[in-house]
């Protein structure tokens, strides 16, 4: 199913904050790449049920895809930090498993036990 007319609704929204819009090689409007902020049409296919359900539930697609790839992209960059620091984290563990920690004695009173 092809959906037709899918940001009628919600241009005028947009409208007054978008940048000047300017023609792309095929002549087709685009937003200018790399401004901040500014938002492009773009082609998904999904299962049609899917879809379907959706649409009956009211979920506003743009939005909920623009969540997941935002969450999705964020965890693959704390998956490439702990992959690029893995020596340092791996170094840490051993001296705080042969020292310990500076605090770890910290919130204790003589006497009075442990929290």
């Amino acid at each position: 199913m092809r959906i037709t007319r899918a940001h009628t609704t919600t241009a005028s929204l947009y409208c007054a904050q978008l940048p000047p819009i300017t023609p792309n090689s095929r002549g087709s409007a685009i937003s200018p790449r790399g401004t901040p902020g500014a938002k492009r049409a773009t082609n998904v296919s999904l299962r049609s049920e899917l879809l379907e359900a959706a649409r009956e539930a009211g979920v506003n697609l743009s939005a909920t895809l623009e969540r997941a790839l935002t969450e999705e992209l964020a965890r693959l960059k704390r998956r490439q930090w702990r992959e690029q620091h893995a020596g340092a984290i791996a170094a840490y563990n051993e001296q705080c498993e042969k020292h310990g920690t500076f605090s770890a004695g910290a919130g204790s009173i003589e006497g009075a036990g442990r929290f």
